[in-house]
């Protein structure tokens, strides 16, 4: 009974593998022939902002509250950190108590205004007395003004202790710590603004092949992404933003738009592939290669298998190294 089942199950997985292949559409025969591509080349470029700012301190203090390192993102606006001057609260509770002053004063030079001009209307007092009165409300009342704004301009320097991003960006240097006395000015934290652009050199002989406008293929990055995922898994195309007309010993630069950049970190080196020409060489299909044991296979379509060597995946196919030449013909692998 054993061997009839295990028969019985053997036929059934026959059954089944000739099923699914009848599902699986046939290939056409593929006739290799060399073709013309863009002969890339490999250079390295680095992750660089169009633009650093600082944040800095608007008063003199003493730090606290810093809240951001190397590495930080940070948005337009954001408080980083405060500076506080002990002074400045004490200057506030100072005019808070000579505005209250004023006011009372202000409050009894109106009560006096308003009952000399009463007794002015009845003729009692002279209009030297009244004018008097007047003046006395209306010095009381500037005065009152200008510690008003004095008080504001106390008010504004106390706000102005709060150090906020002027754009946003990644931290790239703080350069105080908490505790730390500043000085009006001081730099807090530089930032490298959130415009970012890979910034290539391209050997002197490769400079008549690149132009504002052009593509570049840009290479898996190696390092740790922003959110910790690990490093890039797969390519980006980028584009020639501009291209600098002063060689910097002995090369071309340029600077290449690439959406997404953020995910990386400023400064760190990044794979470009740059077209420098065209070149003949074989492309076949993605679905005529195979693997078995680590090696690439394709099938002609006499049924003999062939090891061929893959090179780099393109847009056409894969590009076979070797192990292929102009006119084979390829079958269902």
């Amino acid at each position: 009974m054993a061997v009839i089942r295990t028969g019985v199950g053997c036929l059934l997985t026959l059954l089944m593998t000739l099923l699914v292949l009848s599902t699986v559409p046939a290939l056409a025969e593929f006739v290799v022939e060399r073709q013309s591509v863009a002969d890339l080349k490999i250079v390295f470029a680095t992750v660089e902002s169009t633009d650093i700012t600082t944040a800095r301190a608007r008063i003199g203090g003493t730090l606290r509250d810093l809240d951001v390192d190397e590495g930080d993102l940070v948005t337009r606006g954001q408080r980083i950190a405060t500076v506080e001057d002990e002074k400045l609260p004490q200057e506030l509770a100072a005019l808070d108590a000579r505005i209250g002053a004023l006011m009372a004063r202000v409050d009894l030079a109106a009560l006096d205004l308003e009952r000399i001009s009463a007794l002015r209307d009845r003729n009692t007092v002279s209009q030297a007395r009244l004018d008097e009165a007047e003046a006395t409300f209306d010095a009381q009342a500037g005065e009152l003004a200008a510690v008003e704004a004095e008080r504001e301009v106390v008010r504004q320097r106390l706000k102005e202790g709060d150090i906020l991003v002027p754009a946003a960006g990644r931290v790239l240097a703080v350069q105080a710590i908490d505790g730390t006395v500043v000085m009006p000015g001081e730099p807090i934290a530089t930032l490298a603004v959130e415009t970012y652009v890979l910034r290539l050199q391209l050997p002197e002989r490769h400079a008549r092949f690149i132009d504002v406008g052009d593509e570049v293929l840009v290479g898996r990055g190696g390092l740790k992404t922003a959110d910790g995922t690990g490093g890039e898994t797969q390519q980006r195309v980028g584009t020639v933003r501009k291209v600098y007309p002063q060689m910097a010993e002995g090369r071309v630069v340029a600077d290449v738009e690439v959406e997404g950049l953020g995910d990386f970190f400023v400064g760190e080196r990044v794979p470009v592939y740059v077209a420098t020409g065209e070149r003949e060489t074989i492309i076949v299909p993605g679905d005529y290669v195979y693997r078995r044991h680590g090696l690439a296979y394709v099938r002609l379509e006499d049924g003999s298998e062939v090891v061929v060597q893959p090179g780099p995946e393109t847009g056409a196919g894969i590009e076979i190294l070797s192990g292929l030449r102009p006119g084979d013909v390829l079958g269902q692998p």
